[in-house]
């Protein structure tokens, strides 16, 4: 289960036996008290977040039918909330109506359980994205890139102007992806009408719940067939190294879980990342003359971007204090990684600078919920970035960064064209 999902159906549960039976799904919007830490200004997160962050950098959001939410922005603070593994839950499903047990069909994935499950399931997980597993998908991951660079030569062919977000941005991480859970050919066109509107929480629900729903019942129906006849890939190697110590059920909600967590957020990246460095020359043509300046490049654009807007929620288990502030046992807490990330106080702030790049930014989270496929994604990332730059020296932006058609309430922020000129 995605993160959208899960917020929706945690707050509408506890809500509908709060107040009477209202289903926030069905809500034709999310208020603006919940939905404007969402808001960006272009690239950047609003104005008044960073505001909040500079004055309360953990802040009481709102109070939203008797649920507290608050969000924490501070990266000092955010790392205190998020490495904190005894005053906080991310298990939903006390939360569902449900037992939450694998035979009620509800997953988790691993950004919604606590130890013991989550020590469990992360470790039958963690193997596959080891720097010595991830080297054997390099060679894949190259041709992925050249084929769509290819694909970029043929679109131009035909229009003056070229849409990167389909020719390039998505079907890269869409086609790792499919690659790294081994799924066959002929089910990939399938798998791909899945892959959209998971995020978006501009109309409500409804639809975001749909999608995600059909691409959950998807993996669990391929965690099921390759039980008995294991694929190459990461499915078939948990199958063939664990068997019966993980269900079907599980093994759906991981391999899902690797799915949202890996393509619309590295789709994002590969889109707005060009955007950006089309428009600062000087660090296109660093990537043009040296393939390694990728490396400072691609941690600094994942700091400033921060696509993941919010990280899992946590629920206070017992009251809490937080930066001196009080939170009431029950509360969610959110943190807003544009903001942490973005912290004057420990980063160079709504500057880019090389100089102080580093891997320890929060754009893959913090502690032992930290995105598991954070390398394979710097990996994807580093090697397409200098690709496309080497390939197109002279790609350019066909309109200016700030036409460019932002999505407007996406827990993943992202664009949805990138058009470009190839000269």
């Amino acid at each position: 289960m995605s993160l959208v999902s899960t917020v929706k159906k945690v707050v509408r549960d506890r809500l509908i036996a709060r107040a009477g039976g209202i289903d926030l799904t069905r809500l034709d919007k999310v208020p603006d008290s919940l939905s404007w830490p969402l808001q960006r200004d272009g690239m950047a997160p609003n104005q008044r977040i960073a505001d909040v962050r500079d004055r309360e950098p953990v802040h009481k959001l709102t109070t939203f039918l008797g649920l507290e939410v608050w969000v924490v922005t501070g990266d000092a603070e955010a790392r205190e909330v998020l490495r904190d593994t005894t005053s906080y839950s991310t298990d939903i499903r006390p939360y569902m109506g449900k037992s939450g047990s694998a035979t009620d069909g509800d997953i988790g994935g691993l950004g919604f359980t606590d130890p013991p499950d989550h020590t469990r399931l992360r470790a039958l997980l963690t193997p596959e994205f080891t720097m010595r597993r991830l080297e054997r998908l390099r060679p894949g991951i190259q041709a992925i890139v050249d084929r769509q660079i290819d694909e970029i030569v043929e679109a131009a062919q035909h229009s003056d102007t070229v849409d990167l977000v389909p020719t390039f941005a998505f079907p890269i991480p869409f086609l790792v992806i499919c690659d790294l859970l081994g799924l066959p050919d002929e089910k990939r066109e399938t798998f791909s009408k899945l892959a959209t509107a998971r995020f978006d929480v501009t109309g409500g629900g409804m639809g975001t719940v749909g999608a995600i729903g059909g691409s959950r019942e998807f993996l669990l129906a391929e965690a099921a067939r390759q039980r008995t006849d294991p694929g190459p890939g990461l499915i078939g190697q948990i199958i063939r190294e664990h068997g019966d110590e993980i269900s079907d059920w599980e093994l759906g909600g991981l391999a899902d879980g690797v799915f949202t967590g890996g393509l619309e957020t590295s789709a994002s990246m590969l889109a707005l990342g060009t955007a950006v460095l089309l428009e600062n020359r000087e660090l296109w043509n660093r990537l043009i003359a040296d393939s390694t300046s990728a490396v400072p490049i691609v941690d600094e654009l994942l700091r400033m971007l921060s696509v993941v807007q919010v990280s899992f929620p946590r629920f206070a288990k017992d009251d809490v204090v937080v930066a001196g502030q009080a939170i009431s046992k029950g509360a969610v807490v959110l943190v807003s990684l544009p903001a942490a990330n973005r912290d004057p106080r420990a980063s160079a702030g709504d500057e880019m600078d090389l100089t102080r790049a580093s891997g320890s930014h929060l754009a893959f989270g913090y502690g032992f919920h930290r995105c598991v496929g954070a390398e394979l994604a710097r990996m994807e990332l580093r090697m397409a970035f200098p690709t496309l730059a080497a390939r197109f020296p002279e790609m350019a932006l066909a309109v200016p960064s700030e036409e460019l058609e932002y999505r407007a309430l996406s827990l993943v922020y992202g664009v949805e064209s990138v058009p470009v000129t190839l000269r």
